[in-house]
């Protein structure tokens, strides 16, 4: 299993952070974080494509209520951001401007807008609120870069159907999902004979 794996597990099924205690959460961002910052030149091409798809778990996780994994989050971000030699994304991080940031990313390649917004779906189901509520907030500046797309009434349904599964679900859930239930019976009419999957 690589680095990507062992740290967020990018096959989009689940999320192992989630799974393992916060020692072992803490112990794989600062991994990552070493890994980028001792890879030779040759093996920084490579890597690259994983730091980026790691940038999304790595924003979400900021939010964790483990402090320790928060703030290893926040500190692997910023080293993600030298990695890539991105010294705008690494302003808008150390000035905590997280939104900014996620949109930024998105606007660069809104063809993956889609992909993004699936890495964020896990997190709808976590058992921390604060990390469900950070990935609703990514769901949505996401969701506004797959406007027209096909795959966005399917994305929408899949995020519902994780929201509704929220056993205590909060303000900002209850918001999001009427927003999303909004845009996809819109989507909805709009497509005709297309089926969405069941709400």
């Amino acid at each position: 299993m690589g680095v990507q794996e062992v740290v967020f597990c990018n096959s989009g099924s689940a999320h192992t952070l989630d799974k393992d205690n916060s020692h072992v959460q803490l112990l794989s961002i600062h991994l990552f974080s070493k890994v980028m910052e001792l890879v030779v030149d040759e093996g920084k091409k490579p890597l690259k494509t994983i730091v980026n798809q790691s940038l999304y778990p790595l924003l979400i996780y900021w939010d964790d209520e483990n402090l320790r994994v928060a703030k290893a989050s926040r500190e692997t971000l910023i080293c993600a951001a030298k990695f890539l030699k991105r010294r705008d994304l690494e302003q808008l991080l150390k000035k905590k401007q997280r939104l900014k940031f996620a949109e930024c990313l998105l606007a660069e390649d809104r063809s993956r807008a889609a992909e993004r917004l699936r890495q964020a779906l896990p997190f709808v189901e976590s058992p921390q609120e604060s990390l469900r509520e950070a990935a609703i907030r990514f769901i949505g500046i996401a969701g506004r870069h797959l406007r027209g797309q096909q795959e966005e009434l399917q994305l929408l349904c899949e995020a519902l159907q994780a929201l509704r599964r929220d056993d205590s679900p909060s303000q900002t859930n209850i918001i999001v999902q009427e927003i999303f239930s909004k845009r996809a019976a819109e989507l909805h009419s709009s497509a005709g004979s297309e089926e969405p999957e069941s709400l």
